[in-house]
This record gives C-alpha cells, sequence and structure tokens, in this order.
C-alpha cells in the first residue's frame, strides 16, 4: 500500500478545511441564518484567504519581505472590472465575466510583478521592503490619474480628466481617476471565491513540494551556499514573486466585483500591513494558519461591534495576545502534548504525520 507522507496529508486537510468552510457557510446562508453583513464578509474573507496564502509565497517560502502586496491587488481589481464592464456590454455570461476577469487580473498583476521583480529582488532584506512599499504607492497613485471610458466608437482614456476622454453622450466611464471605478455589476460569489483558495493552495502547494520549491528553500535558508551549487538565485526569486503578484491579481479581481465601487485608496500602504498581519499571525510558511487567520481577523473587527468605541482596542489587545500566547513556551508544549494524543489515537502505520 503506497504511503501518504506528510506534504500530502497536509495538502488534503488544507483542502477539507475549505470545503468544510464552503458547506457550512453556504448552508447557513441558504437557511437565513447569517446576518446581512456577515453575509457580505464571506466574499473578502475568500479574497483575503488568497491574499494571505499567496504572500505566504514570498515572506515565508521564498524568504523575502514585501510591503506593496497590496499594489498587485489592486491591479487585478481594476483590470478585473474592465474586463468584466466590457464582458457586460458583450452579453457574455456572468460565470464567464466573471472568471475571464479573475484570470486576465492575474496576468496583469504578474506582469506588474515582472516589471517590478526585475530591479527589486536583487536587493535584500530592509531595501526589498522598502523598495516594495515604494512601488505598491506609486501603482496606487498612477491608478488615481487613470480615466477610462467606453461608447460606441470604443475605449476612451486620458490622464488628465474624464472630460479629457471625449466620450459620446452615452458613452459611460468605467474608471474615474481618485474616485476610482463606479457602478460595478456585482458579479461575485462565495463558490468562485472558495475555487480560487483551492486553485492557489493547488498551486502553491504543488510548487513547494517540486524541485523549484525545493530551490527556491535553498536560496531562503543560504543564499551562498544555493548559489555556489549552481542555482540561479534571481530565476527562482522571481518565479516566486511573480506567481504571488499573479495570484493577488486574481483575489484583487474577485474582491473588486463584489462592491459596486471600488477606489484605489483602499488598495493603500495599509491594506499590505494588514495582509503581512495575516500571514504573520498564522505562522510564517503556515499556509493552514494563514487561511485561518485571514478568516478570523477579517470578521472580527464586525464580531467587535458591541464594544463600540472600544472596537479596535479590543482588536489590538486580540492580536497582542494571541501573539505571546503562540510565542509562549508552556503554550507551544501544551499544543505539542495535545497533537501527540491525536496521534497516538490514530495507527501510524503507512502515515507520516510529521509536520
Amino acid at each position: 500500500m503506497k504511503k501518504i507522507n506528510a506534504h500530502s496529508l497536509n495538502g488534503f486537510v488544507n483542502y477539507g478545511l475549505v470545503l468544510v468552510f464552503f458547506a457550512v457557510f453556504q448552508t447557513l446562508s441558504s437557511m437565513g441564518m447569517l446576518s446581512n453583513s456577515f453575509s457580505g464578509q464571506l466574499i473578502p474573507i475568500c479574497a483575503y484567504i488568497v491574499m494571505a496564502l499567496s504572500l505566504n509565497l514570498v515572506v515565508g517560502i521564498s524568504g523575502e519581505l514585501s510591503l506593496g502586496h497590496a499594489g498587485f491587488m489592486s491591479v487585478g481589481a481594476f483590470t478585473g472590472v474592465i474586463v468584466s464592464t466590457l464582458l457586460q456590454h458583450a452579453a457574455a455570461p456572468t460565470p464567464f465575466r466573471l472568471g475571464l476577469a479573475m484570470v486576465i487580473g492575474a496576468i496583469f498583476a504578474g506582469l506588474a510583478g515582472v516589471m517590478i521583480g526585475i530591479p527589486v529582488l536583487r536587493l535584500q532584506g530592509d531595501y526589498l521592503a522598502i523598495v516594495t512599499l515604494a512601488f505598491g504607492e506609486i501603482i496606487r497613485n498612477v491608478l488615481n490619474c487613470i480615466y477610462l471610458g467606453l461608447d460606441s466608437t470604443g475605449l476612451h482614456f486620458s490622464m488628465r480628466s474624464a472630460a479629457a476622454m471625449g466620450l459620446e453622450e452615452d458613452g459611460i466611464t468605467i474608471v474615474n481617476g481618485p474616485m476610482g471605478a463606479v457602478g460595478v455589476e456585482k458579479i461575485s460569489t462565495f463558490l468562485a471565491g472558495c475555487l480560487l483558495i483551492v486553485v492557489v493552495l493547488f498551486v502553491i502547494q504543488n510548487m513547494v513540494n517540486s524541485r523549484s520549491g525545493r530551490a527556491i528553500s535553498a536560496i531562503r535558508d543560504n543564499r551562498i551556499a544555493a548559489e555556489a551549487c549552481g542555482l540561479n538565485i534571481t530565476k527562482y526569486k522571481m518565479m516566486a514573486f511573480v506567481t504571488s503578484a499573479a495570484m493577488a491579481g486574481a483575489a484583487g479581481a474577485l474582491y473588486a466585483l463584489n462592491f459596486s465601487t471600488v477606489i484605489p485608496k483602499k488598495f493603500d500602504f495599509n491594506t499590505s500591513i494588514l495582509i503581512l498581519v495575516f500571514v504573520v499571525l498564522g505562522g510564517i510558511g503556515n499556509l493552514r494558519g494563514s487561511m485561518l487567520a485571514a478568516a478570523v481577523l477579517t470578521v472580527l473587527p464586525e464580531l467587535l461591534r458591541g464594544f463600540e468605541d472600544f472596537r479596535m482596542l479590543v482588536y489590538a489587545v486580540v492580536l497582542i495576545l494571541v501573539m505571546v500566547i503562540g510565542n509562549n513556551t508552556q503554550a507551544k508544549a501544551l499544543l505539542h502534548r495535545c497533537s501527540g494524543l491525536f496521534r497516538k489515537s490514530h495507527p501510524k502505520e503507512g502515515l507520516d504525520c510529521e509536520q
């Protein structure tokens, strides 16, 4: 009987968590047991889970600190909105529009990752973090200056004002500078969000367990030794960075098509830091932890609304307590004992359950 290794077992557990997440909340929603505010959080939760997973590929697997991940999300978001609007006027089916919007959003975000990665990935440490932060802000400010419209003659573009596009009377403005994309048709679905999470998990887990993934991990652990062994440092770092950017672009398209208005300011430095918090809180390099942290921290502010003015104070205290407990030796020992009891209750023959 073929053995199930730890990587495969962990992968199946991650897929199972997504399946349970979808089944439980889809059932509760169909029974009307979820409030409107909580139902509205389901798609953003999926988008933020994908963002956390994609950033973990850079921070946890590649070992580089990126602070401009929201910039790639914004590229995917506005690309997805434009594609969806064009397909809407072509009378394309809604599922096709959503799928194509996420795919093209991922492609454009990946291209942005290539343009940024070529000069940036030669840097290391704090320098890389600062430059990625700068690129994220540059992308946001460029989006603030873009005006894009559509009329019977085709697309119109300007970097000055909406009037400068020269739209016909029946023309529509798709992207209106700092006001962002307005009048967006909300076509994102919870099912599409969960499917995107599964696809991203599949790509990351297979990449990590491949030869390229082992090379990326080797570069993270000891760059000099990896280079001495003949590994192309720039190639493998670029592979992780661009893949992460493409995933963020798909998440951005899913996120943007869940709202009627999307503004560039939403994808600022604070959003990049929030995604980094998901990764750090869930455990750097821990995909399952990133998913759980993104889901919990997305809904936590809503759950704390009963505290009114003290809501964000309680939110900050919860973050501190989780980090303190997570780095406490006694708490870790307790978790290890609990996991040991779980392993004893299951036969080990044919299984490799070591993390």
